[in-house]
């Protein structure tokens, strides 16, 4: 799949497992692994660290094999979902940081078109979340309100 802003591929990532079954050699239980996730979250890991961490330390590939539940929807069990979404927020201190950036570089005007682009995925990125009611309706990125945060 293409980038959105870009005429590349972008294929270098990593891959995920090619089946969707719990491996054989992991020995630890589903409720120890919901225990960990919930453990990694009150330490303040967002999602995706706490899958990276699971697959790095404790050798876990995927959990939803494993558990039946997403680490999303075990967070929501035990209300510990963040309000914000994590790609949301991401996006939204990118553009603050380059916002920050522009205020001391005037001269900087590549950086103002890719703050332009930035801030198009926000608001693209709310519309889908206002959509789904992750987010509240009312709900809009100000970039001077963003700064304040």
């Amino acid at each position: 799949m293409g980038r959105l802003h870009t005429h590349r591929h972008g294929k270098s990532h990593s891959i995920r497992p090619a089946t969707l079954r719990a491996p054989s050699w992991i020995t630890i239980s589903p409720k120890e692994i919901e225990e960990l996730v919930v453990k990694y979250a009150k330490d303040g890991l967002t999602p995706s660290q706490i899958g990276l961490k699971l697959r790095d330390q404790h050798s876990i590939p995927l959990i939803k094999p494993i558990t039946k539940k997403s680490i999303g929807q075990i967070l929501e069990e035990n209300d510990l979902k963040p309000e914000m979404p994590e790609d949301l927020d991401n996006i939204v201190r990118k553009a603050v940081g380059l916002q920050k950036h522009l205020k001391s570089n005037k001269g900087d005007n590549r950086n103002v078109r890719s703050l332009e682009l930035i801030e198009a995925k926000v608001h693209r990125l709310s519309v889908y979340y206002k959509r789904i009611d992750r987010i509240p309706q009312n709900w809009k990125y100000k970039s001077v309100v963003a700064q304040l945060e």
